[in-house]
């Protein structure tokens, strides 16, 4: 694709041609900040220009949407993979033209964005969270890393607090609800029912993890903060104001930053512990789209090709440590690190996402029910029993169209 595009664009010739529009490109978080880095090489290689619009992570879904309303989405667009579909629903997001784009990934990454067999993204990178860990805290209360199961989580979080009554176990912010939803994940839940047009929250594996979850901080081992009120996490963790965080692949960027805080020798990173042992753990992974209404397709596919390549991936996770989702890179000598071990492993067990194009509002749904038990406002019955009727009605137009069998 790149070799054929100077001819079919710009006539080739190396560096940016004169008047050639650049492609747009929006991305979230460190993927939008860094990505500017890996466009010399695909304009080197085209002569095609590419402008980069870093968004901000809490603003881009209602940015994303308002840009698509008004016909004015850029030519390739990052999107978190449980945003996929709802895109692809609205007719925002154009089918990916060719198998190449998506073979040769991690198994069940493109499953996971495939609808009614077509693919609508090619996965940029691989997110699972992990529990990063205190080397020190934790060996302190004679542990050599931390257990992998409920109990012993909680039995080695009980014997840290006794030894720092006044710090925290755990950094589990209640404005994120990702380590909760992997808590339901681990233990069986299907949220969903009645083919995804009805809440499942009351089951008794979602019970059994908002128990666990809520034990935490019950016990005083998770404090009851909002990421506002813990404004700088990595400082806290150098501090021992905490020593299990679950976390994401680009906190080994912001740890090795901050090097001079806290040495690589004091932290670790394992598995997130489940009910009986590791199990499916949910995450942020990203992936590439082209807008339905680019009218450039071809370049647009060919700068997607470029930025999931091998050796765009293996840039990006030198810069930002993000994991790739291609199996090629992880031959490469810089994925053998210790510290990438678990994502390693945990990388093949990704918590799936419902089919339900409402599942981003389910999420924050979640997310008040849960704050709602932590703070003692309702008790577990009371909150998954209106999370139920809250995703019920979130789920109503769903629900109408599988029942008139015009969607699955």
């Amino acid at each position: 694709m790149l070799a054929l595009l100077p001819a079919l664009a710009v006539g080739g010739g190396c560096g940016a041609a004169a008047g050639v529009a650049p492609l747009r490109v929006w991305a979230m978080s460190y993927e939008g900040d860094y990505s500017p880095h890996l466009m010399p090489d695909f304009t080197a290689a085209t002569g095609i220009p590419v402008d980069v619009q870093s968004l901000p992570t809490t603003a881009s879904h209602e940015k994303l949407l308002t840009a698509h309303a008004g016909n004015a989405l850029p030519d390739v667009l990052m999107l978190f993979n449980g945003w996929v579909r709802e895109f692809a629903m609205i007719g925002a997001v154009a089918p990916v033209p060719s198998p190449a784009l998506t073979a040769g990934l991690i198994p069940g990454m493109r499953e996971a964005l495939r609808i009614d067999g077509i693919d609508y993204a090619v996965p940029w990178s691989v997110a699972p969270q992990v529990q990063y860990f205190r080397r020190d805290i934790v060996a302190a209360a004679g542990y050599a890393t931390p257990p992998l199961d409920w109990a012993g989580w909680l039995r080695m979080a009980r014997a840290i607090k006794r030894r720092r009554p006044d710090d925290y176990v755990f950094l589990m912010l209640l404005n994120w609800p990702t380590a909760l939803l992997t808590m339901m994940t681990q233990a069986g839940a299907t949220m969903l029912r009645d083919r995804a047009t009805r809440g499942n929250f009351r089951s008794d594996p979602v019970r059994h993890a908002f128990a666990f979850y809520a034990q935490l901080f019950a016990e005083g081992l998770a404090p009851r903060a909002l990421s506002t009120e813990v404004q700088d996490p990595l400082a806290a963790f150098a501090q021992g104001y905490f020593a299990i965080w679950p976390s994401s692949p680009t906190t080994l960027l912001d740890l090795s930053r901050r090097a001079g805080e806290i040495p690589a020798t004091r932290w670790g990173t394992a598995r997130l512990a489940g009910p009986n042992g590791p199990g499916p753990v949910s995450g942020d992974s990203a992936s590439l789209c082209v807008a339905a209404g680019t009218t450039r397709p071809a370049a647009a596919w060919a700068l997607v090709r470029h930025m999931t390549s091998r050796a765009s991936e293996l840039t990006f996770q030198r810069m930002i440590g993000n994991l790739p989702a291609r199996i090629d890179a992880w031959n490469s000598p810089q994925l053998a690190q210790p510290v990438l071990a678990a994502f390693r492993e945990q990388m093949t067990q990704p918590a799936p996402i419902p089919p339900a194009v409402e599942w981003e509002r389910i999420q924050i749904e979640v997310q008040l029910a849960a704050e709602r038990v932590v703070r003692g406002i309702q008790t577990i019955d009371e909150a998954l029993g209106a999370l139920d009727a809250r995703v019920d009605r979130l789920l109503a137009q769903r629900r109408a169209l599988v029942d008139a069998g015009k969607i699955a």
